[in-house]
């Protein structure tokens, strides 16, 4: 059916239905990737931190989020898994030297469409264990290489890009776009609707209609 046509009745459906329906639109694949890209492109920026005895190697990562994919669960509610990649600089400081490693990472998260009342639906967000977060590390060098294998850079990368994420989906402005007033949208949407005929068209509208059918009835009018 056109916008602005009047539905035929074997195109009504139940409001259950129209509400499923309702869901999968308003939380499509390409909205929720609107909302999760907020953070992409964010840059990461850590450290230096002191580390080890005496604080005297130095930490440091730097980096950004890249624009994430979307894929629908197959579910009973709507739920997507969404995939953030990352990209990592990892610096560690060791006075002496610097070993200097690159990451590319695969972050997981599961969004989820939740119904809650006064018409709103909430994404929520399942943010990723230190174990779903997938790393793959080069380093420059050969010492940086085997340095790699004693820091279990991998690890440290994986437990700091997990919390990093899970901290940036809590802030507030991610926070507001995860939730949907449904309810603001329909009057916003109601209020745009432009303003009903005026009296003064109505009556117009009423002049014509009665002219034309005095005309087509005239002979009933002359037998009176």
């Amino acid at each position: 059916m056109a916008s602005g046509e009047i539905p035929s009745a074997d195109e009504y459906v139940s409001y259950q239905q129209w509400g499923v329906d309702f869901f999968a639109e308003a939380v499509s694949e390409q909205r929720i990737l609107g909302a999760v890209n907020n953070i992409a492109g964010q840059p990461i920026d850590f450290g230096p931190m002191g580390v080890g005895p005496g604080k005297i190697a130095k930490v440091r990562a730097y980096g950004e989020i890249g624009a994430a994919t979307a894929t629908r669960l197959d579910s009973a509610e709507i739920a997507y898994r969404v995939e953030l990649p990352v990209t990592l600089t990892f610096e560690l400081d060791l006075q002496v030297e610097t070993h200097v490693f690159h990451a590319e990472l695969l972050v997981p998260l599961t969004l989820t469409a939740r119904a809650v009342e006064g018409v709103r639906i909430f994404i929520e967000i399942d943010p990723p264990r230190t174990a779903d977060v997938e790393v793959k590390v080069t380093a420059e060098g050969l010492r940086a290489s085997i340095m790699q294998r004693v820091a279990n850079v991998e690890g440290e990368l994986r437990r700091f890009v997990a919390k990093y994420v899970a901290r940036e989906t809590g802030k507030p402005h991610i926070a507001a776009a995860r939730v949907i007033d449904v309810s603001a949208a329909i009057d916003k949407a109601w209020s745009s609707i432009g303003p009903r005929p005026s009296r003064e068209r109505v009556t117009d509208d009423l002049n014509e209609a009665l002219e034309s059918e005095i005309r087509q009835n005239e002979d009933t009018f002359l037998e009176m």
